[in-house]
């Protein structure tokens, strides 16, 4: 006879961070959403600590190498992009292969996931190593920019098998619902970071003096050691995907499979990130100071909705493994209640963020017209939290499916079709300024969330094959 789960709040919460054999696929379909969501959410948040650790110590050696991370990351976001759109994909295959409890057929999806990472990260770091000055100088970087930065973008371009590799695992982890792995990942790789970034840059103790070349020398091995960390779960069988010698090996219809899936989810990505670069271009049109205050307030947002994101891959891997068990009203069960306590959440999010708009925008800037401009964003933003908080999670239960296409469209039509026509009318034509494109992004969100509803509703995902 099983032993009877922990109950109680902070039973559960302790299990999701230590980690659990659960089969989520059954029982409570709320305690499945908090065991997979509270470890995700904890690994977004050590996902980000990456970019502000750099920038943190790069920030003593002055302007210039400050910049050298800022212009390096905007072309790392094409490396992002691939790596999560393939993420999404490999998150979905192996869920499905472990609803279905064919453990076999989710290590060779695994390795199949391995072998596209590398090879997309050789197609990116040959050139980055080899370019390295030129793409800065194209990046808008001056002489004495590109003299010192050089060596930075290359190792970070360079060192890019590390985050197509961090990226993919971790989303085998997650489909498999092995979220505590994945977090624990994070938490080595960012310890690792956080030591040597300082040591590196400045020459403590035994190590040179790189300045800012180091900072990408200690991310790059963190994220290494990270790698080399899951490649010891992963083949130890640790965990709930075993990768054994004889399934290192390619699977032609699988990673044609893996592929088709990738492409809807990399497409994802880059709709949603040059649809925020047209945005800034639009606020441009009104100043600095309108594009700083946009800036803070949006940082904000990003910061508070991480949770949200980890609730949205919570239920991915419920679809995922759900679909693969032949329970897909379970599945669907499952995206509602996921949706519910992001909307509790991300409402939460709001009232502090419509209530003490002006405090957190002035502990970032002082200008009153910056601050100004970033209480209207955060307001106004935080107005569409309640869709936000289901069209993430709908959007992520597509994902899930292994129907990328649908979001990827969805994505098309509420971003470049909508919100940036939308966004220019309103502050250029209608003369709103950039309380115009503010507006805009809420009423985005807003008809993404109730076209992604109205598409899930029809069930149509229920009977993807992936």
């Amino acid at each position: 006879m099983l032993p009877e789960p922990p109950s109680g709040f902070w039973a559960v919460l302790r299990q999701a961070v230590a980690g659990s054999e659960e089969d989520f696929t059954r029982g409570a379909i709320g305690r499945a959403v908090v065991l997979l969501a509270v470890p995700m959410v904890l690994e977004m948040a050590m996902e980000s600590i990456f970019a502000l650790c750099d920038v943190f110590f790069v920030s003593r050696l002055g302007t210039d190498a400050v910049a050298t991370v800022g212009l390096t990351e905007a072309m790392v976001t094409l490396v992002y992009a691939l790596a999560e759109g393939m993420g999404l994909a490999i998150t979905a295959m192996v869920a499905r292969r472990i609803g279905e409890r064919n453990h076999e057929g989710a290590a060779v999806a695994a390795v199949q996931a391995i072998a596209l990472g590398l090879a997309a990260a050789l197609l990116i770091a040959a050139p980055g190593i080899l370019f390295a000055p030129q793409l800065l100088r194209l990046m808008g970087g001056s002489p004495q920019l590109v003299a010192a930065g050089a060596g930075y973008t290359a190792v970070l371009l360079g060192g890019s098998v590390t985050i197509f590799l961090l990226y993919l695992l971790n989303a085998i982890f997650r489909g498999a619902g092995d979220a505590a792995i994945a977090m624990r990942v994070l938490w080595v790789a960012n310890g690792i970071n956080l030591v040597l970034d300082p040591c590196l840059i400045f020459g403590l103790g035994p190590f040179p003096e790189m300045g800012v070349t180091g900072a990408a020398v200690a991310t790059t091995i963190g994220r290494g050691i990270g790698v080399v960390y899951q490649l010891g779960v992963l083949l130890s069988g640790r965990g709930r995907v075993w990768v054994k010698p004889s399934q290192l090996r390619i699977a032609p219809a699988v990673m044609m499979r893996l592929l088709r899936v990738s492409v809807g989810g990399v497409l994802q990505f880059l709709i949603g990130t040059s649809s925020w670069i047209a945005l800034v271009r639009i606020i441009g049109y009104f100043g600095s100071a309108s594009v700083a205050g946009y800036t803070i307030a949006i940082r904000l947002v990003i910061v508070a909705i991480l949770p949200s994101w980890g609730v949205g891959n919570a239920a991915a891997t419920l679809v995922g493994q759900n679909l693969g068990a032949r329970q897909p009203e379970r599945a669907e069960a499952s995206v509602w209640k996921a949706g519910l306590y992001n909307v509790v959440f991300l409402v939460a999010v709001a009232v502090v963020f419509i209530a003490g708009a002006q405090y957190l925008i002035r502990f970032f800037a002082a200008d009153p017209m910056v601050v100004g401009y970033g209480i209207d964003c955060l307001r106004y933003v935080s107005y569409g939290n309640a869709f936000y908080a289901y069209g993430m999670v709908i959007v992520q239960a597509f994902n899930g499916a292994g129907d990328t296409k649908t979001p990827m469209v969805v994505n098309l039509f509420c971003y470049w079709l909508f919100q940036i026509p939308l966004a220019y009318v309103l502050a250029i034509s209608a003369g709103l300024g950039p309380r115009g494109v503010f507006l805009a992004i809420v009423l985005a969100e807003a008809l993404m969330t109730v076209v992604a509803v109205v598409i899930f509703r029809r069930g149509k995902w229920k009977s993807r094959e992936i």
